[in-house]
């Protein structure tokens, strides 16, 4: 219990800010949310292109 190993990634030395630490986990957070809203976007536009070719006749 006294001798935990400790945490790898927040002690590692970066030599540019935004590399590592809080700000390397709001980075990603925010590129996380980015990620979903362009993959619902794309999603939603796949289904709306699909559903429009279906209600056509040939």
């Amino acid at each position: 219990m006294f001798f935990r190993k400790k945490n790898k990634p927040r002690e590692r030395f970066y030599l540019l800010p935004g590399q590592g630490g809080r700000n390397y986990r709001s980075k990603q957070r925010i590129i996380m949310r980015w990620t979903v809203a362009v993959a619902l976007l794309a999603a939603g536009l796949l289904a709306a292109g699909l559903w429009w070719l279906s209600g056509r006749p040939l």
